[in-house]
């Protein structure tokens, strides 16, 4: 069972979204969502985002959720080692019997992070959250899946990976891939030489024809020269 407050993101007025209610039967799971001014329904949950809001975050810069992640369990190594008084054990001796308790994942894999379909615009950019990145320009005008993690986003179109970028957590950037703005260039200059090029031939093609020839196409014959 989670328990989770209830916000945008996972539904309001105690309805979940359809994206969540996949995951939750997925993973064989119930969704509980909380009203407000509720703190007895998660206290625990409450009381350890305290203990690491005092403890682990102050002095602490981050460059992702990745470095978050990967300095909080450097930190963590060393916290679970300290006498809990709540459970009289440390949590390093408490892991286990936790573990045994839980259920094994499904075998299928949930959904997770950002999923749109979208058709690729002409500036041949999607945008995730508020930043932009590129896609290669051959998509143009093509449906695209665009599904980002916390560490990357991919663009697919037809299964096919059009567009890799690690995700960057700043805000209101526009990501270029090098290789797509060199096939955005080479694609321009193909279409000019080819508009130039179609433009020389038709102008080689127009035949040029004698004004006698329009005289005997609509039999227009030569005019009466009959003395009045």
């Amino acid at each position: 069972m989670l328990v989770w407050d209830s916000e945008s993101g996972i539904g309001l007025n105690r309805r979940l979204n359809a994206t969540v209610q996949a995951f939750a039967g997925t993973l064989g799971t119930k969704i509980i969502q909380v009203g407000p001014r509720d703190p007895e329904t998660k206290g625990v949950v409450e009381r350890t985002n305290g203990y690491f809001e005092t403890s682990f975050l102050p002095g602490r810069t981050f460059e992702s959720p990745a470095d978050f992640n990967t300095q909080m369990a450097d930190w963590l190594t060393k916290a679970n080692t300290r006498q809990v008084r709540r459970i009289r054990a440390t949590p390093v001796e408490r892991i286990g019997v936790d573990r045994a308790a839980m259920l094994a994942l499904p075998p299928v894999v949930s959904g997770t992070g950002i999923r749109t379909h979208v058709r690729l615009p002409r500036d041949y950019y999607v945008r995730v959250d508020s930043n932009d990145y590129s896609v290669h320009p051959e998509a143009i005008g093509r449906l695209v899946d665009v599904s980002a993690d916390l560490v990357s986003v991919t663009v697919t179109c037809n299964g096919r990976a059009v567009a890799t970028h690690a995700r960057s957590w700043a805000r209101r950037l526009t990501i270029t891939d090098l290789a797509h703005k060199s096939a955005t260039a080479r694609l321009r200059a193909d279409y000019r030489t080819g508009a130039s090029r179609g433009a020389e031939e038709t102008e080689h093609q127009v035949a040029l024809r004698a004004l006698p020839d329009y005289d005997a196409l609509f039999d227009t014959g030569q005019p009466d020269t009959a003395a009045s």
